[in-house]
């Protein structure tokens, strides 16, 4: 099975999955069936959605027909939605077995208004989550200041009408291609990664540079006074290349290459491995 078709399991279950838009869409008649073991899915789902009008009113934007791989092995287009989408669906599905998954979503959705409410608990729990990836403190406090860097410059584009989604994209490629000499999807082949976070992914150094391109980025928006995606890409383009120039004599005087196809896939595999002997080690114990 190709790397953008792939099946899960869960609780003895084949979910499909399809790799589309950059993240997992997964089957919803596959969830309905594992979480309800009904017998006759597209009637469950028809009933569903008449008893959440909610969900009926907004079912075309949370699914989304995509080809997945049928028993018989053709593809055939079936409805699909993403994480956020299936779990809408989740809440509409009365049984037991969903249960489970509607605690977790409502601890979720706790955390995020803890987060939201003191976000010192947001930057505290990524360190925890880095540090059980078996990140040292240094990396982990500069990839932190990179995703606080980072949310000032979204949010400067926002506040200039730059369009969320696509449009951030192409001005994070500006400034990636101006700085590193590379999109992030080049970056990304270049270290050998297909669907991790490229920064997770990136030295110290080159979090560095990445911070220092985005944050000229924003400063050029404001110098600028830019407004709209146009003008916004010229000034991304100008902070990328500040940064870039920055990069170049930093390696012509220390002679040290700063885009380097390292990557953290094996030390990330190990701690999770380490994290699973553990916990299996304590329920034993217990």
């Amino acid at each position: 099975m190709d790397q953008e078709h792939r099946i899960i399991v869960f609780q003895e279950k084949e979910i499909r999955r399809v790799w589309h838009n950059e993240e997992w869409w997964f089957a919803v008649a596959d969830i309905v069936e594992t979480l309800t073991d009904t017998k006759n899915v597209r009637q469950y789902v028809k009933k569903m959605r008449r008893r959440d009008t909610e969900l009926n009113r907004n079912w075309g934007t949370i699914c989304t027909p995509l080809h997945m791989i049928a028993k018989d092995g053709k593809k055939r287009k079936v409805n699909a939605a993403n994480t956020e989408g299936i779990f809408r669906i989740i809440q509409s599905i009365s049984s037991p077995k969903a249960e489970p998954f509607k605690q977790w979503l409502a601890k979720v959705g706790y955390e995020r208004i803890q987060e939201i409410e003191n976000p010192e608990l947001a930057a505290d729990r990524a360190r925890q989550y880095y540090r059980e990836l078996g990140y040292d403190e240094d990396w982990i406090a500069r990839r932190l200041q990179s995703v606080e860097i980072r949310g000032r410059l979204t949010d400067e584009w926002k506040e200039r009408g730059v369009k969320e989604g696509l449009e951030y994209a192409i001005l994070t490629a500006e400034i990636s291609r101006a700085t590193f000499g590379l999109s992030p999807s080049e970056y990304k082949q270049y270290k050998d990664l297909k669907r991790e976070n490229l920064r997770d992914h990136m030295t110290n150094l080159e979090l560095i540079f990445t911070m220092l391109g985005e944050e000229q980025s924003k400063l050029e928006s404001i110098r600028g006074d830019a407004l709209g995606f146009a003008e916004n890409k010229i000034a991304s383009q100008k902070g990328g290349h500040a940064a870039g120039k920055a990069l170049d004599a930093f390696e012509q005087q220390t002679g040290d290459k700063v885009v380097t196809s390292a990557n953290f896939k094996q030390q990330i595999a190990e701690a999770k491995k380490q994290k699973k002997l553990k916990a299996k080690q304590q329920d034993e114990e217990e």
